[in-house]
């Protein structure tokens, strides 16, 4: 029992010692980033997403996307993240501070979305692979989200966002109706598109081999 007070102090200290570690030097470090302009004159960069984009981010963390496709491209030296086109340069911790709740995950099962906006989206495409992955990319693991969409009658014509299905498949709407999003898939697919790295920060410039050539 006499032992107590320095137990107690012992884990506290420790405990203490962690959380200044951890979070008081990174919110040193990292705390006072501000968007920034490269060039005087410039837009300022990162920029905040608002609107449909802001709901499809509430979708997309819904859905569980992040628990198999990261937000994070590594750069060049570390992996071959910008080799595979998955965007023209590293992220930095600039990129992430004006969002409340950072999407970096953990596990890639599917692709690094960060730069996936800049990817030229074929978005009829990317509705079919949300509504099942497998008619589009025959082995892909990721699970379909059929309920993200709904099957409707025709109007006077085919919605501009109506899913055209592989002749054959089993998914093929009655005749006269056609299988189109939701709101949420709308939202969710804005938000895909919002996610661009397509600017240089002073800290994080685009690699040699994807900076865009000059006209």
């Amino acid at each position: 029992m006499k032992n107590l007070p320095i137990l107690f102090s012992g884990i506290f200290f420790a405990l203490a010692t962690s959380w200044c570690g951890l979070i008081l030097s990174a919110n040193l470090q990292y705390g006072a980033l501000q968007p920034v302009a490269v060039d005087e004159g410039d837009p300022l960069y990162p920029q905040a997403i608002s609107g449909l984009a802001a709901q499809g981010r509430q979708v997309y963390l819904q859905m569980g996307c992040i628990n198999c496709h990261t937000q994070q491209i590594r750069p060049d030296g570390v992996g071959a993240d910008i080799a595979r086109g998955w965007g023209k340069r590293g992220t930095v911790p600039r990129d992430y501070i004006l969002q409340d709740r950072v999407l970096l995950g953990s596990l890639r099962n599917g692709p690094d979305l960060a730069d996936v906006g800049d990817r030229n989206l074929n978005t009829h495409n990317h509705f079919l692979h949300l509504y099942d992955a497998r008619l589009v990319t025959p082995d892909s693991n990721m699970p379909p989200f059929k309920f993200l969409f709904r099957t409707q009658k025709i109007g006077d014509e085919p919605a501009p966002h109506a899913l055209k299905f592989p002749d054959g498949s089993p998914d093929m709407p009655p005749a006269g109706y056609e299988v189109v999003p939701t709101e949420r898939a709308l939202a969710l697919m804005e938000y895909l598109h919002s996610l661009k790295i397509d600017y240089e920060l002073p800290e994080a410039k685009f690699a040699p081999a994807a900076t865009p050539a000059k006209p």
